[in-house]
């Protein structure tokens, strides 16, 4: 059985002080190991792990107020019923055995049908493997309820790897520090990966050169020697244009594409269609930009990119993925352990899924499988053949769907359906809780035990329950247990405790023994995992061409696809995530949401001044599936034909209830059905008088 063992010294008891060992649960690939300072039952301070290598004692400001988070007045500490309409946010007061009740009940009509018509939605709120998906998929596969497709954020990327290399694996991310080039490709490293900046900073001061690539002038951007702006979804391109160089100018690794990957001729042949000209035209770039760029990486060792999610939101990202994931194979870096590319590192983690999730309990029976990125479709379809039965019931966790599907007035306008019960396990009211029949207040990570691992660093970590839980809130999985032994399901694996799930987690390569003494452990890999190549594909080669041969596909929203509608609506939007939320997590903490100060839309003054457009102005950002108001900040940090509306807020914080994903489409990626956020063409205009559209 998997116990947490404390220190002596920090033995909890409900007087006087301790420290308790944690890690932060949120999307982000940092993972960070805390200790969490606890006086009088309360925790009162979240500081970095000093001893935890990837952390080394620092915290983002987001999870550096996250006591603040906790006891946060807003809190929901106790179970709640809906009274008025959906969407309404009014709701009364209930027991645990009032709600419960009720809701196995509900759901046991349901199932009785059709399992299938009951649907779970869930994402990342938290990563940890016991609170996300353990109990909770147990519970669903034992019900035989229909299947969630979890693709809102990395599905594209994460399966181009995964053919590309066999799995998500990568660079350890300490090794970043001894690079002499970085790519830094579509990730804003100062707001997103922050741990990940101090090792970049380490390499610029040994002299380094850092490139960043992304549509938007970020903060990172601006600590970069060298920012190339290219249009958004143009990075396959890019990709087959430095391929390009490499071939004409002769800067291959030959004894490495020989030994280690497979079918370089074909990925040869299609690059050679991508001079830097031709690059420049679709990238918006210069073409000296490309050659430059190919020349950089090509005679500079060690080489590394640190690729990251935002740039495959689009039509061809699992494409790009491929195409950029191909470089370090072709130049040999990978040699190095310094070189390489490090998208995720996930698939390191010898997580035992089948161990945790029992995909056993569904007992030979194949329920269908819907795909998160289009719950706004699904929720409004009725049955049919192809598509199965209604969904009646769905039973919201670890997300806000409400807030971050896309095309989100089709979202709410499913979720609005009165003949929909839905339940949401929540901390606070959400966009989400406030169109659920009932919700179920959850424990925050203070509150729980939990194992993690990291897509950023190769260290598994541990989180110990460092406070009781407040008011009435209690662990998913608990809440699950209980569901399920109201709903007469009986399998054993349904009750286990938290620490029997913990116990389970890994299948191997994790001393359990010092992750319970030490709070974290790193895995035992090589440090330059394929300087000999031994990808963990079925070959053992880095797959060139395997499966859907890599090319580069314009966005579906663009001038090249679509140009009657780029000419009604001639600016792309990108939405990346502003610096002081987590996806939509952390827009209700009012210090932060104070940092940010509203929704706001960059837009170049080119864009701006053509149509007359003041810094400040409030402005209407529209297309043919909404209209989303906020504040325009005329800005370089967009480049000239490009907008970026920074989220995730909150929808019930925008200025007339909508975010920017009222103006997102629920078409999917090439690989990896996930959605495309940044394939999106707007225009924008000044905001008309109240009442106006």
């Amino acid at each position: 059985m998997f116990v947490p063992i404390v220190p002596a010294v920090d033995r909890p008891s409900l007087a006087g002080h301790r420290t308790v060992r944690a890690a932060c649960p949120h999307d982000c690939p940092d993972t960070c190991a805390i200790r969490v300072t606890v006086e009088d039952g309360r925790a009162v301070k979240v500081q970095g792990d000093p001893d935890h290598p990837p952390t080394h004692g620092a915290l983002c400001q987001k999870v550096s107020r996250y006591p603040e988070r906790t006891y946060h007045a807003e809190r929901l500490l106790h179970p709640l019923r809906r009274v008025g309409p959906k969407g309404s946010g009014r709701f009364e007061r209930v027991s645990w055995d009032e709600a419960l009740d009720d809701i196995a009940a509900r759901l046991s009509a349901i199932a009785a049908r059709n399992p299938e018509a009951i649907l779970p939605y869930s994402y990342a709120g938290t990563m940890g493997l016991v609170q996300g998906e353990s109990i909770a998929a147990r519970f669903f596969h034992a019900l035989g309820a229909s299947r969630l497709d979890r693709t809102i954020c990395a599905s594209a990327g994460s399966e181009a790897l995964t053919l590309s290399y066999g799995g998500k694996v990568g660079m350890h991310v300490e090794h970043f520090a001894e690079s002499r080039l970085i790519l830094l490709w579509g990730t804003n490293s100062i707001a997103s990966n922050l741990h990940f900046w101090t090792l970049v900073q380490q390499a610029k001061r040994a002299g380094a050169k850092l490139v960043c690539i992304d549509p938007r002038r970020t903060d990172t951007a601006d600590k970069c020697h060298q920012h190339i702006a290219l249009l958004p979804g143009t990075d396959g391109a890019l990709a087959l244009g430095l391929i390009h160089e490499l071939v004409c100018h002769d800067w291959l690794d030959h004894d490495y594409i020989e030994r280690h990957t497979a079918d370089w001729p074909a990925l040869r042949a299609r690059a050679l269609q991508w001079p830097p000209h031709r690059v420049a035209e679709v990238c918006g770039i210069d073409a000296e930009t490309v050659r430059q760029l190919a020349r950089d990486y090509a005679t500079t060792r060690p080489a590394a990119i640190r690729l990251n999610y935002g740039m495959q939101r689009v039509r061809g990202g699992g494409n790009a993925v491929r195409l950029i994931a191909a470089l370090p194979c072709l130049t040999g870096a990978w040699r190095h352990r310094a070189g390489g590319l490090l998208l995720s590192a996930s698939g390191w983690f010898p997580v035992d899924r089948a161990a945790l999730q029992r995909p056993d309990l569904l007992a030979g029976r194949q329920p269908r499988t819907l795909n998160m990125s289009t719950i706004g479709d699904d929720l409004l379809r009725d049955a049919a053949p192809a598509f199965g039965p209604k969904v009646e019931a769905l039973i919201v966790y670890n997300s806000n769907p409400v807030a971050v599907a896309p095309e989100s007035a089709k979202v709410v306008q499913g979720f609005r359906r009165e003949d929909l019960f839905t339940v949401v396990l929540e901390h606070f009211q959400t966009d989400t809780a406030d169109h659920a029949d009932y919700v179920l207040p959850a424990t925050t990570q203070l509150e729980h035990l939990d194992v993690h691992t990291s897509y950023g660093h190769t260290y598994a970590l541990l989180n110990e329950p460092a406070v009781a839980p407040l008011g009435e809130a209690k662990p998913n999985t608990q809440i699950f247990r209980e569901l399920a032994a109201r709903m007469g399901l009986d399998h054993p694996c349904l009750q286990d405790s938290d620490e029997a799930v913990a116990a389970q987690a890994f299948a191997r390569d994790v001393d359990l023994g010092a992750l319970r003494e030490r709070g974290w452990v790193k895995l035992p890999l090589p440090e330059a995992p394929f300087a000999n190549g031994g990808f963990l594909t079925p070959s053992g080669r880095c797959e060139l061409d395997a499966g859907a041969s890599p090319d580069y596909l314009p966005n579906y929203e663009s001038a090249a696809s679509d140009p009657q509608l780029a000419a009604r609506y001639p600016l792309a939007m990108i939405s990346p995530p502003a610096r002081n939320f987590l996806n939509s997590t952390f827009v209700n903490v009012q210090s932060l949401r104070d940092i940010e100060g509203e929704p706001l839309l960059e837009i170049h003054p080119e864009d701006a001044a053509a149509r007359r457009i003041a810094d400040g102005q409030p402005v209407r950002v529209f297309n043919d599936r909404g209209v989303h108001r906020c504040t325009a900040r005329v800005s370089t940090r967009a480049r000239p034909g490009v907008v970026n509306g920074l989220g995730i807020w909150w929808r019930k914080f925008g200025v007339d209830g909508t975010n920017v994903n009222q103006l997102t489409h629920q078409r999917l990626t090439d690989i990896g059905r996930a959605p495309c956020f940044y394939d999106v063409l707007v225009e924008v205009a000044p905001d008309a008088p109240a009442g106006g559209v």
